[in-house]
């Protein structure tokens, strides 16, 4: 018999998954899966009458064993201490992470409970006043506590020089574009030398606080999810991130410059309620916008075989660039 060639992304079957997490979790037998997502970690959606999860497979190229334990031990402290996020479910052998034997070796996967609700776009004050005061919960756990296990670290290092050493062969017939992102980069550290950096609230920031990562339900409670890029830095990250739906709702022209900014200052002012911040972490809340932007570009150079997209082009790579332009000209003071 011929072995089988190893390959470099493979999709599991919906309904092998379906018998697999039935007997494993002692769901409803009449439970259905069917893949949602096919990204760089593969998402399904589990359902019967009563009982709805999200089931999620990871990918080792992109998030080793260890980090996924880190992400289930973070998502249990913040349940354990009150906070509303999606959290994963424990099986009847009392594990919480499933492992397969894949085509391209073995891959982890998490049941996590569903996140009640839908997601808001267009979000009104009731919405942001609740997101603010919410985040700053899940910060006063983050910010105390250390996990057993590493999540990525945010960190100019890892943001800015890391990912413009690795992204210069990409940049070779882009000489110009290069150029500006390390002027830039520079630009950033050197803005945050002007500020007291020893002032700021570090601990684990989720990174990806757009609104597709949380849901408001009818009662208008919210339901964090999606953690896959958690990891230590300063918590304004968080607060940046989600300074991006802003930034990229303009750029559509779903909202005028001036809402956009009376509604993140309605957010961030009900963040302030619960945990204030300097005068300088509010300063420096744009500026990592530029890290944030450089770290993904870098991320979908990293995955572009393991994502299977197509568009890596030079012309999307310069598209990027204008967007960090437009973020500097809209939000910074070089």
């Amino acid at each position: 018999m011929q072995n089988i060639f190893p390959a470099q992304y493979s999709t599991l079957s919906a309904a092998a998954l379906k018998d697999y997490l039935i007997e494993a979790y002692q769901l409803d037998p009449s439970t259905i899966c069917r893949l949602l997502i096919r990204n760089v970690s593969d998402t399904y959606v589990l359902k019967n009458l009563n009982q709805k999860y999200i089931f999620k497979i990871y990918r080792y190229a992109h998030r080793k064993r260890n980090e996924i334990e880190a992400e289930v031990e973070l998502l249990n402290i913040l349940k354990a201490n009150g906070n509303s996020v999606s959290y994963p479910i424990t099986d009847v052998e009392g594990k919480q992470i499933q492992q397969f034997n894949a085509i391209e070796g073995i891959r982890n996967g998490i049941l996590f409970s569903f996140a009640e609700g839908k997601v808001i776009l267009d979000l009104e004050n009731t919405h942001l006043t609740q997101l603010g005061r919410d985040m700053a919960k899940l910060h006063q756990t983050t910010s105390s506590l250390k996990l057993n296990n590493p999540r990525p670290v945010f960190s100019f290092e890892t943001t800015l020089y890391d990912p413009l050493r690795d992204l210069k062969p990409h940049f070779s017939e882009m000489p110009e574009e290069f150029d500006y992102l390390t002027n830039i980069a520079d630009k950033v550290v050197k803005k945050f030398e002007a500020f007291d950096t020893s002032k700021f609230s570090y601990g684990y920031c989720h990174y990806d606080f757009f609104p597709k990562n949380f849901h408001f339900n009818e009662q208008g409670k919210i339901t964090f999810f999606d953690f896959d890029f958690a990891g230590e830095g300063y918590l304004i990250n968080d607060l940046m991130s989600f300074l991006n739906h802003y930034f990229f709702h303009q750029l559509n022209n779903l909202i005028s410059k001036e809402q956009a900014e009376k509604d993140f200052d309605t957010f961030l002012n009900a963040y302030q309620q619960v945990r204030p911040l300097t005068d300088d972490e509010l300063k420096a809340i744009p500026y990592l916008g530029i890290t944030f932007h450089i770290f993904f570009l870098k991320f979908f150079y990293d995955n572009y075989d393991d994502w299977s997209n197509a568009f890596l082009t030079p012309r999307y790579t310069k598209h990027r660039v204008m967007l960090i332009k437009k973020w500097e000209e809209m939000y910074c003071n070089f």
